[in-house]
């Protein structure tokens, strides 16, 4: 099962601003110049509530403290922008929080301390849309509930061809829902909710010829927000590393602290494979790459593996467990790890075959598929 990542003015919004008269225009301006959130909690009388700007450099938090059960925020945003409403859990620390779209005008917040995700948001036009697009793919989140139960029970009984059943049922419902999120962009080009959307759904291994199309469908203002800036680097690492085009070089640290590049597994087919030793899909796929790593390594295979750990204990600790015996690097920034930014991964596990020229000929092959591509090759 893959890993997603990890779904902003709206159209509506655009047109009444585009539509209006002179005196309406600078009526707009002087209601919309800032925003304005006001809302109640219930059970939580007291304490203080936080809103996210992840899209804001150095202003990731407000704070804003209850009085008598009640709170208020207030501010500007130069566009809409997805946020995150927040309350600290009992330790003070993590926090629990639903994420709702932001732009200048009057928002109502409304719910309960014990289930906060289930709070109504109640704003201006872009979150008006944003709770609409989510409303028109509940059939599809009803059968992602259902299909994760399924998983959840078929893993439990260690039952591999289930299992294989039940992602590939999970790979046809990738498909439905990109295939929503497409048609949503093309029908709502100026729309910040596609492009939030579009970026949540095919940052993951996109196909560049798709994601083009899609990016270039948008209007020039959406292309050059936060999320359309987004999607255009994600469509040129994609160009850069689809297949046919040249592996990335790179060197990183191996397990002993000694540095090791790409280019020295030159005049080998070898698999480029990321991983973390706390992502659970990974350590299930770790068999599958062992199994063909042995079966072909002696007609010429290798595996460079990159690891999106922080932990070197952790990472150590996963390389003897899964037994994991090839060449093994990484930086130990996690999520930042230098190679996964030029290959621009955004979910793992991900892997590239490389040949012997260097070039990529497949990529994010699991299971039996990593061993046919390899049979292809080697067996000439």
């Amino acid at each position: 099962m893959k890993n997603f990542f990890l779904f902003c003015a709206a159209a509506i919004f655009l047109i009444q601003s585009c539509g209006s008269n002179n005196s309406q225009k600078t009526k707009a301006i002087v209601q919309d110049s800032s925003y304005t959130i006001t809302g109640k909690i219930a059970g939580l009388d007291s304490g203080w509530v936080y809103l996210g700007h992840p899209q804001r450099d150095g202003e990731l938090f407000d704070s804003t403290e209850i009085n008598s059960g009640f709170f208020t925020f207030k501010g500007k945003a130069n566009s809409p922008e997805l946020c995150f409403f927040a309350l600290p859990n009992k330790d003070g620390y993590k926090l629990r929080r639903f994420d709702f779209f932001l732009e200048n005008g009057q928002f109502n917040i409304s719910g309960t301390k014990d289930s906060i995700g289930e709070a109504i948001v109640k704003g201006a036009a872009t979150q008006e849309e944003y709770q609409n697009f989510d409303k028109g793919k509940e059939a599809l989140d009803e059968e992602h509930r259902k299909l994760n139960a399924l998983y959840s029970t078929v893993s439990a009984k260690n039952d591999p061809i289930a299992l294989d059943s039940v992602e590939q049922a999970f790979d046809r419902l990738e498909k439905k829902q990109k295939d929503y999120v497409k048609e949503y962009a093309r029908l709502h080009p100026s729309s910040y909710v596609s492009a939030y959307e579009v970026y949540q759904s095919f940052s993951y291994n996109p196909d560049p010829k798709e994601l083009a199309l899609i990016y270039n469908n948008m209007s020039t203002t959406i292309q050059n927000s936060y999320y359309g800036e987004k999607i255009k680097t994600t469509l040129e690492i994609a160009q850069k590393t689809d297949i046919g085009m040249p592996a990335i070089e790179f060197t990183m640290n191996n397990t002993n602290g000694q540095a090791v590049s790409l280019s020295s597994f030159k005049g080998k087919y070898f698999l480029l494979d990321f991983w973390a030793s706390w992502c659970g899909p990974c350590r299930r796929e770790n068999p599958n790459v062992v199994k063909a790593y042995r079966q072909y390594h002696n007609k010429g295979f290798d595996i460079l593996g990159v690891s999106l750990d922080d932990s070197k204990d952790d990472w150590l600790k996963a390389i003897k467990k899964d037994g994991l015996s090839w060449t093994q690097v990484s930086d130990l920034k996690g999520w930042k790890n230098e190679a996964a930014t030029l290959y621009g991964i955004q979910g793992i596990p991900m892997n590239f075959l490389i040949d012997k020229e260097g070039k990529i000929i497949a990529k994010n092959l699991r299971g039996q598929d990593l061993e046919k591509r390899l049979a292809e090759v080697l067996n000439k």
